[in-house]
């Protein structure tokens, strides 16, 4: 299912998912759906979208179960980063006006029960994609929201092994994934592969850029990595910078690289119609 964003104060968004103790989200290109709903089909049946009331907190925004999208005084440029590939939350796209990130709304959406079966069938991963399709016909309806990506070269970093390789923690086949967290200085990955730990880097942007693997490392992991953000980096006590800590405490090592990133383009939008 597609991941829960929570508040963790006006404008830093943590993620968890129904049903796990934590979760993470990252942009990654649409998986197919299958078994009987396909993405052209794929549409909530009654949706809301109200003005949330003023100077509200941001509660929940995200998929509370099968079939079912629930968002609390969230932007449209939340709905849009839970919908749509974007490397981070502070990269506002090419044509988002300023009240999409300022005005906030409240939403409820629900599919029709035939649609909720077919959805408890898939995976995941399947239904995670399939809610986004969903939350974005919805931006399309009620938004008129039309966007699209253009590939732009950018700085990058790409993963790779350090020297002396890696030290990472294989995750246990016979155990089931966990999920992560990610706070000032820490971040935790419960049996998830490299390529989604690079994936989790761009998504919370740690390292400023978008992060490839090119570890050619398979299999899943259990990584714990600390450091010092660099804005307390100085003082006595001070650990690690991030890319240090990656490179002593994984064997990893971030090389700095240019490469394609897909950009989002907003080309139009409007204040949404009235339910």
């Amino acid at each position: 299912m597609i991941p829960w964003l929570t508040a963790v104060g006006k404008n830093l968004l943590c993620l968890a998912v129904a049903g796990a103790p934590a979760a993470t989200a990252w942009g990654q290109a649409s998986a197919p759906v299958s078994q009987g709903l396909q993405a052209s089909r794929a549409a909530f049946e009654v949706a809301t979208v109200k003005p949330a009331k003023p100077d509200c907190p941001v509660t929940m925004l995200g998929a509370s179960s099968p079939g079912r999208y629930i968002a609390r005084c969230t932007t449209l440029w939340g709905l849009i980063y839970n919908a749509y590939d974007v490397r981070s939350i502070n990269d506002h796209p090419p044509g988002l006006p300023a009240w999409a990130d300022n005005d906030r709304f409240d939403v409820d959406a629900k599919a029709n029960d035939d649609s909720v079966a077919a959805i408890r069938k898939l995976s995941n991963k399947e239904q995670e994609q399939l809610t986004r399709d969903m939350l974005r016909s919805l931006l399309a309806d009620r938004f008129q929201l039309r966007v699209h990506y253009e590939p732009k070269l950018k700085p990058i970093y790409e993963l790779v092994l350090a020297k002396g390789g890696s030290r990472l923690k294989p995750w246990p086949a016979d155990k089931k994934p966990g999920w992560g967290k990610s706070d000032a200085g820490e971040f935790i990955v419960r049996g998830r592969s490299i390529d989604e730990f690079a994936n989790l880097l761009s998504f919370w942007n740690l390292a400023g850029r978008k992060v490839v693997d090119k570890t050619g490392l398979i299999g899943n992991y259990d990584i714990d990595l600390k450091w010092t953000p660099d804005e307390q980096q100085g003082k006595p006590d001070a650990g690690p910078t991030l890319f240090t800590a990656i490179e002593e405490q994984l064997g990893l090592k971030l090389e700095p690289a240019k490469g394609p990133v897909d950009t989002l383009l907003i080309d139009h939008v409007e204040k949404p119609s009235e339910n």
